[in-house]
């Protein structure tokens, strides 16, 4: 899986502003379909408190947060499966991403025309998510045939293999026919190793966005409600976000005038960080801190990851030539505000290769060179 975040959705319905506030470098939005033909890629800081605080009490010279990458992705259309508008450049950057960010226009706004004229967001969630299950299906079918012929293989490893995956294709076939995405069906680990090279879209994780207008940043909108129902009925969370109101903000030069932009919108935190917060989530990732003079840096890892996976995320060389991590959680030195006082305190703890690592964790790792 990718660890990145693809934002897509029908043409005109706020994907470039809401990666121009996201990047805070402008992409192309125009009012008209496609305007979004090759995918923009933003690098963005996770907005992590904890980090800054660590820097407060044991100063570096720099700071450095994690990141997660954004990708806006071309509008798409219906009859996308069939390379309608731009659906086969469209289909082929999807499956790359991790997960999908689906944006859904719940503002009216005269001077930007919606693709099918009418603010009906149930279906344009479900216009999207026809598109991409006919894809799947189209994926699977061709999956079926060649599976059919390896049934008659006389290699016995391989008739068997076909023989295992034949029920999975069916039961995808019939799900996707019905045009429910494929990660609805509960499926075991070993038939998910089975299906994992047809890398199947509808298999991703995917995030509603409601995009509001500034009047109803707090979701009481029967708009916003209608992707709240779709939402559940797809297992997955909605992030309600005003994007215009969000590109003003970035513009702005500094994290004061951020905060005061947002007191006087009665915000306490921006749309943007939910965002970026949630899609960090969802693709499975924590964060752990390294803290010293050099540098207060966040580092990414994988959500179970042991010790020497988390110090591979430093260097390859820390994973091999590990030994021990020195370990204690942030919320330890915020409590005791010294490294010296968690020591005295015995928060301070030795851990070895099969500690599994938690999001927050200062480490600190001993390894051979």
């Amino acid at each position: 899986m990718g660890l990145n975040c693809g934002i897509v959705g029908l043409p005109n319905v706020g994907k470039s502003t809401l990666f121009c506030a996201l990047t805070s470098v402008p992409a192309e939005a125009a009012n008209y379909p496609y305007s979004t033909v090759e995918p923009n890629i933003g690098i963005i800081d996770i907005p992590d408190e904890r980090l800054y605080k660590i820097a407060e009490l044991i100063p570096p010279k720099k700071i450095i947060p994690a990141t997660v990458e954004f990708v806006d992705i071309a509008g798409l259309a219906k009859g996308a499966s069939r390379g309608e508008g731009l659906g086969n450049q469209f289909l082929s950057q999807i499956r790359q991403m991790g997960i999908i960010v689906q944006v859904v226009r719940c503002f009216e706004d005269p001077d930007v025309v919606h693709v099918s004229q009418t603010l009906d967001p149930e279906s344009d969630i479900e216009s999207v998510n026809i598109e991409l299950a006919i894809a799947d299906l189209e994926t699977v079918e061709k999956q079926i045939q060649r599976t059919e012929k390896n049934l008659k293989s006389a290699n016995k490893d391989m008739a068997k293999e076909a023989q295992g995956m034949m029920p999975i294709l069916e039961l995808l076939k019939s799900s996707l026919g019905e045009g429910k995405p494929a990660r609805l069906l509960d499926l075991s680990e070993e038939q998910e190793k089975l299906i994992y090279d047809m890398h199947l879209i509808t298999r991703k994780k995917q995030l509603l966005v409601a995009n509001v207008d500034e009047n109803h940043l707090s979701g009481d909108s029967p708009l916003v409600m209608a992707v709240e129902r779709a939402a559940a009925a797809l297992d997955t969370e909605t992030v309600v976000i005003c994007a215009k109101l969000e590109s003003e903000i970035a513009l702005l030069e500094t994290a004061e005038e951020r905060k005061e932009f947002l007191a006087s919108a009665g915000l306490s935190e921006s749309g943007l960080s939910r965002l970026i917060h949630t899609g960090y989530r969802m693709l499975g990732l924590r964060t752990y801190f390294t803290a010293g003079e050099p540098e207060a840096r966040a580092w990414t890892f994988h959500e179970g990851a042991k010790a020497p996976e988390a110090a591979g995320v430093i260097h390859t060389d820390f994973q091999k030539g590990f030994i021990k991590a020195e370990v204690y959680h942030c919320t330890d030195l915020f409590e005791l505000g010294s490294e010296q006082k968690i020591k005295q305190a015995g928060k301070l703890r030795l851990e070895g290769k099969e500690y599994v690592v938690k999001d927050g964790d200062v480490m600190h790792f001993r390894f051979n060179a």
